[in-house]
């Protein structure tokens, strides 16, 4: 499915714009894998291409309500390599990757870096907003087989064998022999 689209949320002036997608660089993606919210597929599944599209989706059934709780104050040790303070990667609004105890991996926002604490915030950066969307249908179609195939690669870990899109770093097990499986 390809999109259009311009999303919203309410700011203090009204509607403020987050995101634009245009025609010339839809969003792309392929239904029932998880890469775009379930109240959005919901939506636009069976509109057909040209149509135009208009709704809202309640934080509820988008990022969830903002928790407080999700802000994290870290030990500035944290972030040092060979003794030093990453400067270079950790600076305020960095999104930065993170590692759990149990070795899941996630993502934060560096709010405030303070002299002993880097404070991140793990929300999603629209958590506690209802999302308003207005945009059209450029392509609406059943994958094929093939684009199937390379996205289950891709969420695998290698290319599909497409290393024009991966740029020859397709990682690990890559059979495609133009990058060299690395």
């Amino acid at each position: 499915m390809e999109v259009s689209y311009q999303l919203f949320v309410d700011g203090e002036q009204g509607q403020e714009l987050m995101e634009e997608t245009t025609k010339e660089q839809p969003f792309q993606w392929i239904t029932g894998f998880g890469y775009a919210l379930d109240a959005f597929e919901n939506q636009l599944v069976n509109l057909e291409k040209g149509a135009t599209f208009d709704f809202t989706i309640p934080k509820e059934q988008a990022y969830g309500e903002y928790h407080e709780e999700h802000v994290l104050d870290l030990d500035r040790e944290m972030f040092c390599v060979d003794g030093r303070f990453d400067k270079e990667h950790i600076y305020e609004d960095a999104v930065i990757p993170l590692q759990n105890e149990e070795g899941q991996r996630f993502y934060g926002r560096v709010a405030e870096i303070g002299p002993e604490k880097v404070k991140v915030d793990l929300n999603h950066p629209l958590a506690g907003e209802d999302l308003h969307f207005k945009g059209s249908i450029i392509v609406n179609r059943p994958a094929t087989t093939q684009e199937i195939e390379k996205l289950i690669a891709h969420m695998s870990g290698g290319c599909g064998g497409n290393c024009g899109s991966c740029g020859g770093s397709c990682g690990e097990g890559c059979n495609c022999g133009e990058c060299g499986g690395n």
